[in-house]
Order: structure tokens, then sequence, then C-alpha cells
């Protein structure tokens, strides 16, 4: 975090009322950092956090439509309109786990393979019925990336006018963690391998044929160091419209609730759109797949969970949601030494 003189007076004045509180100095750990990291943010002593939203987008992708690439997952392409039927009705993990932590639930079709029709409390984005295979080619062009991005960015503009100022980011598409691990390889320049994970749950040999299908193409587009052609090239809808939606709530000072893999992988390509965006970043945990570990290496963060999950749906933010509460919370509401006639440290 790049900080103004402004930004240095306030961080100082923040790290003195977290010092002050009746504690040892650092006792509240990554709590303490929290509350640093959301007051210089909101430009406050005394940070707010207003209707919280879960943002869902979902997409489907060519290439799992695509005779090679047949074994990119365990679950047919079916799946993802299946889950945001089960989003819809209210039976998902993200359902329960946004109840509890008290935050609302946007779901997005940004580019299913199926007819939904107008639904209620599903947003209609789609820019097509998925993308087209990147294993014979682009999977999206650049006019529909800018649109499934300019999408993303109006729902985080509407959602901010209701009042929210904390949104997680969450995802549904069947094959989007094989997306990922191509957006992470080149992006990050990590080897393909390490990129590579089991996704929807393959068997050891499952990740085997997945591995090859992706090293097979990743060559191909080495020498494209546009973060945002690789997007294109690799990407899904869904992808390209948490992109747009997380640049956007940057753009407005929103605190981001970043999920696992799939999510991060839209992160990367925000972030080398607009590298200020990661001091608006809590990332809510570390992954199982394995591709999560080299994003948040090259990143250089810190996950706040590690609870072995590896769902997706935006499930890690409603977890984290309330570590965040916390670390507000005591900042704003615990004594300080003098307030509370306790005697400070000698």
């Amino acid at each position: 975090m790049n900080l103004t003189v402004s930004d240095a007076k306030l961080a100082a004045a923040l790290q003195h009322k977290i010092d002050a509180k009746t504690k040892p100095l650092g006792a509240l750990g990554r709590l303490e950092r929290l509350a640093l990291q959301i007051g210089l943010l909101q430009n406050t002593l005394s940070p707010e956090l207003k209707n919280p939203h879960v943002l869902v987008c979902a997409g489907d992708h060519g290439a799992l439509r695509d005779p090679a690439g047949r074994d990119l997952s365990a679950y047919p392409q079916d799946v993802t309109w299946q889950m945001v039927e089960n989003f819809l009705a209210g039976g998902a993990a993200i359902n329960v786990l946004a109840r509890q932590a008290g935050m609302g639930l946007v779901v997005a079709d940004a580019g299913v393979n199926h007819d939904f029709g107008v639904r209620p409390g599903l947003v209609n984005a789609k820019v097509g019925y998925g993308t087209r295979s990147y294993l014979s080619g682009a999977a999206m062009t650049a006019e529909e990336r800018d649109l499934a991005m300019a999408r993303g960015a109006v729902v985080v503009g509407d959602l901010a006018a209701s009042g929210c100022n904390v949104l997680g980011f969450g995802e549904m598409g069947i094959g989007n963690t094989a997306s990922a691990s191509l957006i992470t390889h080149l992006l990050a320049g990590a080897p393909l391998e390490d990129c590579v994970g089991r996704g929807t749950g393959l068997d050891d040999m499952g990740l085997a044929k997945k591995r090859g299908i992706l090293s097979g193409i990743a060559v191909r587009h080495r020498g494209t160091h546009s973060p945002l052609d690789i997007l294109a090239l690799y990407g899904g809808f869904e992808i390209a419209m948490l992109t747009g939606a997380m640049l956007e709530a940057g753009r407005r000072g929103m605190l981001l609730l970043i999920d696992g893999f799939i999510v991060t992988s839209a992160l990367l390509v925000a972030a080398k759109v607009q590298p200020g965006i990661l001091a608006a970043c809590v990332f809510s945990h570390r992954s199982q797949e394995r591709g999560h570990a080299v994003q948040l290496d090259y990143l250089g963060v810190e996950a706040l969970l590690e609870l072995d999950l590896r769902l997706g749906e935006g499930t890690g933010t409603a977890l984290a949601y309330s570590l965040v509460q916390a670390s507000v919370a005591f900042l704003n509401e615990m004594a300080s030494f003098e307030s509370a006639g306790v005697s400070g440290k000698s």
C-alpha cells in the first residue's frame, strides 16, 4: 500500500487507537491489521460495514462442449444451470452461509448455456450461451469480454446505490478451474503443473488428463502479455464479469472479499489493470485447489482462513465476514486503557 502523507497520518492515528485498547500490543493479531486496512480504505478512525453482499457470477465454458475437452471436469456442463436454480431456490452452500453471516446474495447469469427467463433474484447479464472453446481459438472476443466486464460494473453500481460497501465475490461454472489454471499460469508465470488441480474432484488419472489437455494449448499464447487479452483467450464470461465488478468496486472504495481459486484468477487480471485494488482486498481463505497457493504467493498476500475449502460460490467470503465484523467492532467498541481506567504497560 503506497501511503500519501495524509494516509500516513491516518495510519499512525489508527495504529495508536488500536494500540491503546485494553490488551497487550498486537494481541489481536490479524484482526489488528484488518482493522487498520479497513480504516485506511474508508479514510476514517471509525469504519462502518454497510449492507454487505455476495455477488455470484455464473457462466459456461465452450471447452467443455469440445470433444477434446471432455476430461476437463468430473461433472457435466448442465450442473452449472442446475446449481443456479439451486441458488435461486435458496438451497446451496452460499445461500446458507450468506444467511448466517447476514449478507445479501446477488446471482448473475453472465453466460450460462440455459434460458432462465425473468426470475426473481437473478440478474440477467448474459453475454452468450457459454464461451467458445479455447482449445481451438479464443474463448471470447474483446467485445464480449468488455461487455461482460461492463455488466459486472453495472451490478456493482446498483449495489453501491443501495448502500453496500462490502462485497464478496463468488462464481459458478463447470470447467472454470481449467480457465483459472491457464490465466494463473500466464499471469503469475508459475509452471502449469503447479496451477492445475482437481477442480470438481478428478481422480489421479483425471488430473493427469486435465494437465495434458491444458499443457497442449498453454504454449500457444505464451507471448501474450496483456492481461485482458489473456482473459479473452482463456476466461469465462463469469470470470470477465467478476473482473469488471472488482474494478468498479475498487473504484468506489468498497471492501472486496475474495474467495478461492477462480475468483482470485479474476483478481489477477484486475490487479494487473489496477494494482492499487489490492489495498481494498481481504483474502477470505486459502483454497485446497492447488493453484490458489500460487496466486496468493504471487500477490504477496495471506488468507484469513484455511479450512480445506474448494467449493467456490463465494462460500469463503461469507465465512470470513464474521472476522471482518470483529475487526471493525473491536476498533469502534473496545475500551482504551484510559477510558476503562486500566493501567497500561509500565
